[in-house]
């Protein structure tokens, strides 16, 4: 004789209100090459828009030489846009990275970009190579971050 298993239904999760987004423009941060918001925010969860490396209050100014300081302007940019929102890199959690000249950048960009981490604080990343970017930048990062 078999037994009979009862099967008891847990209710379903309530649904929540969904959140209403905030969409970031911020003062100091480099000047939106294209229609975007710096930064857009839901649930505690950043979303910044990808940075290339123009240098903020000189949109005409040429963008760095070499993938070294296009990186390093790059995450000074990320950066103030952090700091705008009153964040740090270390509440970010993930990173995608473009490249324009990936077989020749992506050691060093990898060397300029980790020093801005804390030891053991790196972000989950996605590094891609790309055919072009705005302005013709060797680089563009966007970031994912977490208010605590």
């Amino acid at each position: 004789m078999r037994s009979r298993a009862t099967r008891t239904r847990t209710p379903a999760p309530a649904r929540r209100a969904a959140a209403t987004p905030v969409f970031h423009m911020l003062a100091g941060a480099p000047k939106p090459v294209a229609p975007y918001s710096h930064a857009v925010e839901v649930d505690g969860w950043v979303f910044l828009t990808g940075q290339i490396p123009n240098a903020p209050g000189h949109d005409r100014a040429p963008l760095p030489e070499g993938i070294e300081a296009q990186t390093r302007q790059t995450m000074e940019n990320l950066t103030r846009v952090l700091a705008g929102l009153g964040l740090r890199l270390e509440h970010v959690v993930a990173a995608r990275v473009f490249l324009t000249r990936f077989d020749e950048d992506y050691q060093r960009m990898n060397r300029v970009y980790e020093g801005y981490f804390g030891s053991g604080r790196l972000p989950a990343r996605t590094c891609i190579g790309v055919t072009a970017l705005a302005l013709g930048a060797r680089i563009e990062i966007d970031f994912i971050a977490r208010r605590p």
